[in-house]
């Protein structure tokens, strides 16, 4: 992810993270070590990309994108990936 001053959480990616017990100030903190492992540059308005990080021994993952116009990257979804879906280290999809 790029270092932007400007994190926007959509409506959506709040009302996710409630629902899942996630905090915004944890993703904040978290996103810095977090690793991009897909990318959809085709996605509209802004290409979007899949973060992989973990809030302690959780696994979690984001869907965001960067506007670079106005320097903000932007979280559309936040959720704990299905390990019946993912490898062992939830970076690479098994189906």
């Amino acid at each position: 992810m790029k270092s932007y001053q400007k994190l926007i959480f959509r409506l959506h990616a709040l009302s996710r993270m409630a629902q899942r017990g996630f905090e915004p100030g944890e993703i904040r903190n978290s996103l810095e070590h977090g690793r991009v492992v897909e990318e959809y540059p085709e996605d509209f308005p802004y290409p979007n990309f899949l973060m992989m990080l973990w809030l302690g021994q959780r696994p979690v993952h984001v869907v965001a994108a960067n506007n670079d116009d106005d320097s903000e990257t932007i979280i559309i979804t936040v959720y704990e990936p299905d390990p019946l879906k993912w490898n062992s280290d939830f970076t690479r999809r098994t189906s």
